[in-house]
């Protein structure tokens, strides 16, 4: 059962964090070129914007299926599980609080015309500092101390 958990783990980290890591880190620069093309970037932006809404949604499998994969490998309070506990919360927290909020925004300001570049910076900050949370979370699930992989 063990096995069949870690997979959907696994699964689920690859399907619904991959996609929003890449949608939002597209978003920024698509959002500075659409006032030169502002058709069809116009909803290329919206579709980004939403791919990350959704995704964000169904990313909540991923803790679900890493704790109950945790539990059943008896794991649960080693030390380099609770920092990427600790790094996912945080990285859920920029999601919902940082970029989903500025994307909105940046989205509106440009159906508006009135696009700050300013805005579109601040949120690929946000963005970045997003997937370095998931890039982390991703080495400490690979090369995780105590390991029986002997890498």
């Amino acid at each position: 059962m063990t096995k069949f958990l870690l997979a959907v783990h696994v699964l689920a980290a690859i399907v619904a964090v991959g996609p929003v890591t890449v949608a939002a880190s597209m978003f920024p620069p698509l959002a500075r070129k659409v006032p030169a093309d502002p058709g069809e970037s116009l909803l290329n932006l919206a579709l980004l914007h939403r791919i990350c809404r959704v995704y964000a949604v169904v990313g909540v499998a991923v803790p679900v299926f890493g704790f109950t994969t945790a539990k059943n490998m008896g794991v649960l309070g080693d030390a380099w599980l609770i920092v990427s506990i600790a790094l996912t919360a945080v990285a859920a927290v920029v999601l919902g609080a940082l970029v989903l909020p500025r994307q909105g925004a940046v989205l509106r300001s440009v159906e508006d015309g009135v696009l700050d570049a300013r805005a579109t910076v601040r949120l690929a900050m946000v963005t970045g500092i997003f997937n370095l949370l998931w890039a982390a979370v991703t080495v400490l699930m690979i090369v995780r101390p105590g390991s029986t992989t002997g890498a």
